[in-house]
């Protein structure tokens, strides 16, 4: 069967892109041995940390155990393709038609930019020119007959090359010969072809195409394709999203809170009004704050429903008030303030409804109005966790953020099993700080409770805080609690249930340092 002409293509790869990136964001040091974890495994990790033996794939704790200073963060994904984004705009300025493959790696038709640069030589060499003036340091270039094998091309780096692998148009299939199946990004079928003997592409390409067809399908077709360099992939350029956010640099630079918003505030407005016009409202926005003496802080901010210029505003005072703002003024004068939308929604999704605004928007608005005025952490909002403590399952956020690890984590944290927690029905009260209380039982005895979950005396007197002892109604318990018994740090202590003459009922905790009032039940 015939296969079409592959496109001849020209593929940018960034080596250990996404360190790279968490690096730049944070501020490390390039030769810091760096591993981002997905799932509890190595999904990334710096040149340092290979050198010590870290791989992808790996487990947390054996690749701390190879290299022992390893820095550990979560990897993500969001600011892995905020970060690239400015690279793939500089790209664009020079050659058009850029397809994003991932983060780090962006795929374009090479007869275009070879014909303006005069050859793909010097097309490749234009393009670490620009990467090199934004920053970014050891990027590779392949050119080869399609992407799979301009991506090969690419990754194999010789420093007599120069970073710039070019493969002749037609010898794709020689190239990719010699390469292991395991290129083809097919587990099964690798391990399947490798039992059959069948260790390289080149062998894999030697195989009749409809026996390859009959035996592994399509899928096996294509992969049949790529090993033999005639990759059917076109090259789909991306259309370059409009550019909505505003930046405004502050010469000389301003030192005051107010004075910042207040020159902020048409910017704001122009901002807000950008997106209005693309039929467009912002419900994440991302405030990057450039002070004189060149430290620059970002934060992303969410809204509940979208912002409005008012709300930018209130954005902006309460990031800059965060970032060392004292009443009398900064701690280091703004130069520039950046704000661009992280998260857009349609604007026929927020249109108020037929009738007017319904109640769920009243309240937003008088409580967003009570949050500008008293602050951003001024207004809570209360979500229910998973948790053996009361007191845990009690999350407060500011009005409009997300709980911390977001909803899904909140919503995954309340299925959990949470061996030892309180029994429904809950408590109505939980203080925020338990109080100590008085548990005694005849004659003034100690209650207290032994190894095996037995009571020293019956609680016959109690005494809520601040008030005189009484006598004890009823009681229930105790149900033992032991949280991480491994370490010496870890929680173990015992529950009671207790209702007082007065017919209030108690949650009680016994711990090595006493008894506490947790919550009461109303």
């Amino acid at each position: 069967m015939a296969a079409s002409s592959p496109v001849r293509t020209l593929l940018l790869w960034c080596p250990d892109w996404p360190t790279d990136a968490v690096a730049a964001e944070l501020g490390l040091a390039p030769d810091a041995p760096l591993a981002l974890i997905d799932r509890g495994e190595v999904f990334a990790c710096s040149a340092a940390a290979r050198a010590e033996g870290v791989r992808r794939g790996l487990r947390v704790r054996e690749a701390q155990s190879r290299c022992t200073g390893l820095l550990v963060l979560p990897y993500d994904p969001v600011l892995d393709h905020r970060v690239f984004e400015p690279v793939v705009a500089a790209v664009e300025q020079i050659v058009p038609g850029v397809q994003l493959s991932r983060p780090g790696t962006c795929v374009m038709r090479a007869r275009g930019p070879s014909r303006y640069y005069g050859g793909e030589r010097q097309a490749a060499e234009a393009l670490l020119h620009t990467l090199g003036s934004v920053g970014v340091a050891g990027a590779q270039v392949g050119i080869a007959d399609g992407p799979f094998a301009a991506e090969q091309a690419a990754k194999l780096h010789s420093p007599a090359e120069e970073n710039i692998r070019i493969v002749p148009a037609g010898s794709s299939p020689e190239f990719l010969a010699p390469f292991g199946v395991e290129l083809l990004a097919r587990p099964e079928l690798a391990a399947l072809l490798r039992r059959l003997g069948i260790h390289t592409l080149g062998s894999f390409a030697r195989l009749d195409e409809m026996q390859v067809r009959d035996r592994f399908g399509p899928d096996g077709v294509l992969a049949h394709r790529l090993a033999s360099g005639f990759d059917p992939s076109d090259v789909d350029a991306r259309v370059p999203p409009a550019d909505h956010s505003s930046v405004v640099e502050f010469e000389p630079p301003l030192d005051r809170v107010d004075q910042v918003a207040f020159a902020f505030r048409t910017a704001a407005e122009e901002f807000v009004a950008r997106l209005q016009a693309s039929s467009l409202v912002a419900t994440a926005i991302r405030i990057e704050v450039s002070t004189e003496n060149g430290d620059s802080r970002s934060r992303t901010w969410l809204h509940p429903r979208f912002f409005t210029a008012g709300d930018v505003l209130d954005r902006v005072r309460w990031q800059v008030q965060g970032a060392g703002i004292a009443e009398s003024g900064l701690n280091s004068a703004i130069a520039k303030l950046r704000v661009e939308p992280e998260s857009v929604d349609p604007a026929g999704n927020h249109e108020a409804g037929l009738y007017g605004g319904a109640t769920d928007e009243r309240i937003h608005s008088g409580l967003s109005r009570v949050q500008s005025m008293v602050g951003h952490t001024g207004v809570l909002t209360a979500r229910i966790a998973g948790g053996r403590q009361p007191s845990d399952r009690r999350i407060l956020v500011p009005w409009g953020d997300l709980p911390p690890g977001g909803e899904a984590s909140v919503r995954a944290s309340q299925g959990l099993p949470w061996p030892g927690r309180v029994p429904g029905p809950p408590p109505a009260t939980v203080f925020p700080e338990r109080r100590r209380v008085l548990v005694s039982g005849a004659g003034g005895a100690d209650v207290a409770v032994d190894d095996r979950g037995e009571l020293s005396a019956v609680p016959v007197s109690f005494a809520e805080p601040g008030g005189k002892p009484g006598a004890v109604s009823a009681w229930a318990g105790p149900w033992p609690v032991t949280e991480r018994w491994w370490d010496a740090g870890g929680r173990r202590l015992n529950r009671f249930q207790l209702v007082d003459e007065s017919g209030g009922a108690w949650l009680l905790v016994l711990d090595d340092s006493g008894w506490w009032a947790e919550a009461r039940y109303d």
